[in-house]
């Protein structure tokens, strides 16, 4: 479903013009630990201090490979697919025990995925450096059976199961690539807006949706006919698209506007536009709940969910420190985030209450690393994988009953210390080497604008 623009690893050039280079700070290796720790430290502490009406907001963080980006749900396995765009894999979780079960080698920095159910395969979008390509993962052997080429820079990946086709945005040539999942084959290719990422299927209408980055637009593509029916004008560079059967509704995330447009299938106008954290850059719909999972990154780290019925914010609970992608697993009721910064995937339960404000516990939260990674097409199990497991008991008491004050105050203070010294750390390197840490993206919009 989800997509992220293409990115570049430290010190390596890019071989097209600059209004098309979205380079993004690599994180040096010797940090990684610290910041995953540092994650885990903010899990864990806050476990200690959150009062037990608010309910649980992370159940789990497993670690997985470089870079994790956009993730695809398998309900067919309980599995699922994420890709880590800066070590060129995609690793395999099991939502039945929190664990990555196989790292998946395909092409280099894969950005987008979508789960094709006839064919019980994962297509996954990969830059290739400048040439892009579609692996396609088989879930039944985790090994890519196919690779096939598509336009410059994919991203988003949408599955249109009436076709048996899939539709790939091509970032930079403004296209979507329409693939037969019988055949492996491109069978069309789409002019849309300009810079196209994220990418929803309507199945009521017949339709893709398509969010266009560059021109604030959303290209709305007939799959009967695989051209555009009409251009809808959005918030800031729309990022992401997410679809809502029971209300025909497109939610889309607009990434500068920090906000979310509401649009009826009906008559493809926008009904709402619903302001959230800054930066989203995930969307999910949430069925059992009828609500949408917004995940802002950047400045908020925020989850903002949003119910379907009056289109308002009913919760936000702050988690992370760098989150993308985000995808709902129906069988479990949970959200899964990609959470870039720290190599890892955030489990949330889908029961979010408006009360809910920070990272609380009332259970236990398990801290998986990743497997080894694989060779091309090879799969590790998991008994390679080790756990950390921070148990906490049912109802645990509010701060001021059985827990000191003073107790409190202290892991509040060496958690603040932790993150202020890393965040301090992070901003020195940042003002040396002068390239940002947040993805180019979030200054190649004003310079496309101003170079065109």
């Amino acid at each position: 479903m989800g997509g992220r623009s293409r990115t570049l690893r430290r010190g390596e050039a890019s071989s097209q013009p600059r209004v098309k280079s979205l380079p993004t700070l690599r994180r040096r290796p010797n940090h990684k630990t610290a910041a995953f720790n540092l994650l885990v430290l903010l899990v864990l502490g806050s476990a200690l201090v959150t009062p037990s009406a608010h309910g649980q907001v992370v159940v789990a963080i497993v670690k997985v490979g470089d870079g994790p980006t956009a993730s695809a749900y398998d309900p067919s396995k309980g599995e699922v697919f994420v890709t880590n765009v800066n070590s060129d894999d995609v690793s395999v979780i099991s939502d039945s025990s929190n664990r990555v079960i196989a790292n998946i080698t395909v092409g280099s920095y894969p950005n987008g995925a979508a789960y094709d159910s006839r064919q019980g395969e994962v297509f996954v979008a990969n830059d290739n450096q400048g040439n892009g390509t579609v692996s396609v993962i088989s879930d039944s052997s985790n090994r890519v059976i196919a690779n096939i080429t598509v336009g410059l820079d994919p991203n988003g990946v949408a599955y249109d199961p009436a076709k048996g086709e899939v539709f790939v945005a091509n970032y930079y040539y403004g296209t979507v690539s329409v693939i037969s999942d019988s055949s492996n084959r491109v069978v069309a290719n789409i002019t849309v807006g300009g810079h196209p990422v994220g990418l929803a299927y309507d199945p009521a209408k017949g339709e893709v949706f398509v969010a266009n980055y560059y021109y604030g637009t959303v290209s709305v593509i007939s799959d009967s006919s695989n051209r555009v029916i009409a251009n809808i004008t959005v918030g800031d560079a729309p990022i992401v698209a997410a679809y809502d059967p029971a209300k025909g509704e497109v939610f889309v995330a607009n990434f500068y506007s920090g906000s979310v447009s509401v649009i009826s299938d009906g008559d493809n106008q926008v009904v709402a536009n619903i302001a959230v954290g800054p930066h989203p850059d995930g969307l999910a719909y949430d069925p059992a709940k009828g609500e949408v999972f917004v995940a802002s990154n950047d400045d908020s780290n925020e989850v903002s969910v949003i119910s379907d019925g009056d289109n308002q914010v009913v919760a936000n609970a702050t988690v992370g420190s760098g989150l993308y992608g985000i995808v709902y697993d129906s069988a479990r009721g949970e959200m899964f985030a990609t959470e870039y910064t720290m190599d890892a995937v955030l489990v949330m339960p889908d029961g979010l209450s408006s009360a809910t404000g920070t990272l609380g516990s009332t259970s236990s939260v398990t801290v998986e690393s990743s497997v080894n990674s694989s060779s091309t097409g090879s799969s590790t199990t998991a008994a390679q994988s080790s756990s950390l497991v921070a148990s906490s008991t049912q109802g645990r008491p509010t701060v001021g009953s059985n827990l000191p004050i003073f107790s409190v105050i202290a892991v509040v203070a060496v958690v603040g210390a932790i993150g202020a010294w890393v965040l301090r750390s992070r901003t020195r390197r940042t003002s040396r080497s002068g390239i940002p840490h947040i993805s180019a993206r979030n200054t190649c919009h004003s310079e496309c604008r101003m170079s065109s």
